[in-house]
């Protein structure tokens, strides 16, 4: 396990497991969702109406719809601490699975549209390794981190944390959901990666906790799922899109491409964000730390997860090499996507958040 030295002033992360506060509806399915799951409603024909209407009348994107991704947003979270004031029973009631699987459906469709599976000559481990290699070197999508460093101003940065925390505060665990799905040395990667991603067992080391401290250095709440309300619909499919590879056995082959292909290229960004807060005078290690550990775990981390996770799959189950290559690619278009519309809206002149700070 790579790691940096602890600062002495570090503040501790978060320890509990509070569930995430309810959001504000963005649309009828939505309200229909949170009305239903807070007793506002008595059963789930509301919910099913509102499920119709979409369906009957679909939105241009559905990973651009905030109506749609904040209400898979609820329904995963329900698998992860829940939400606030809802029985944890809910969590595979027949009505809201139907409901999720309708909605995971379009957007998987809408995926498998928009992101073509990349061509692999050699579909060996090495072969694999290799192809990732290239995938990640070969993205253009425009740089959120180089941005951050050269030219963000303090709200900015600010913003950048509230953008990344709707998946940073429990980073990690939707890949973890594949560690059951894998075997051999595929499964001992995963385990590897995952480990350091939670502190190695050192509560104060985990990622999500490391994160946090980041947000209190910038005068952010670290309270779990606090700005989700803030985020537009782009930040909320960057998470969902990793809860619905990381829960379907079916996608087990591609949740380790997007594990492999988000660890490949977080060293550099890392380094970048980095810098850019310390241009801005946060050179505080407990404000950094986040950044700075990344740059030293994700550069280990890349190697593993290419070559021992990623590689090793397609190895022991060769029909799952266009999947973990698909995987890999819908990570860097999804997570390329969210980092562009940011960068206009801050080119404009304008925030990247539907709500001021």
């Amino acid at each position: 396990m790579t790691t940096t030295s602890v600062p002495t002033d570090a503040p501790t992360g978060p320890t509990t497991t509070r569930p995430m506060p309810l959001p504000t509806p963005r649309g009828p399915l939505g309200e229909a969702l949170l009305r239903l799951l807070t007793g506002a409603c008595a059963d789930a024909d509301e919910l099913h109406a509102a499920l119709a209407a979409v369906v009957a009348a679909p939105p241009g994107s559905w990973l651009e719809d905030d109506d749609v991704q904040l209400a898979l947003l609820c329904l995963y979270e329900l698998h992860y601490r829940g939400l606030e004031g809802v029985d944890d029973a809910w969590e595979w009631d027949v009505d809201l699975l139907t409901v999720r699987a309708t909605l995971e459906r379009h957007v998987e469709d809408e995926l498998r549209a928009r992101v073509p599976v990349p061509d692999c000559a050699d579909r060996t481990r090495t072969g694999v390794a290799a192809r990732l290699f290239r995938l990640t070197e070969e993205d253009d999508s425009p740089s959120l981190s180089r941005y951050v460093a050269r030219r963000a101003t303090e709200e900015q940065v600010r913003e950048m944390l509230v953008q990344k925390s709707v998946y940073q505060l429990k980073e990690a665990d939707p890949h973890t959901w594949a560690v059951p799905r894998l075997g051999g040395r595929a499964k001992a990667a995963l385990v590897e990666i995952q480990a350091d991603e939670y502190g190695g067992g050192d509560p104060e080391r985990m990622h999500h906790a490391l994160f946090a401290s980041s947000m209190r250095g910038l005068r952010l709440d670290d309270t779990y799922g606090r700005y989700v309300d803030h985020v537009p619909a782009a930040t909320l499919a960057s998470a969902n899109v990793m809860s619905l590879l990381g829960l379907h056995r079916r996608l087990r082959g591609a949740v380790v491409g997007h594990l492999a292909a988000f660890e490949m290229t977080s060293s550099l960004p890392n380094r970048l964000y980095g810098n850019g807060l310390r241009r801005l005078g946060h050179d505080d290690e407990a404000t950094t730390w986040y950044f700075d550990e990344h740059v030293a775990a994700d550069a280990v981390h890349e190697q593993i997860a290419a070559r021992d996770l990623a590689g090793n799959l397609a190895e022991e189950e060769p029909a799952l090499v266009d999947d973990v290559l698909w995987g890999a690619a819908v990570c860097l278009a999804v997570e390329g996507w969210a980092g562009a519309g940011t960068i206009a809206r801050w080119e404009a002149g304008e925030s990247s958040l539907r709500l001021p700070l």
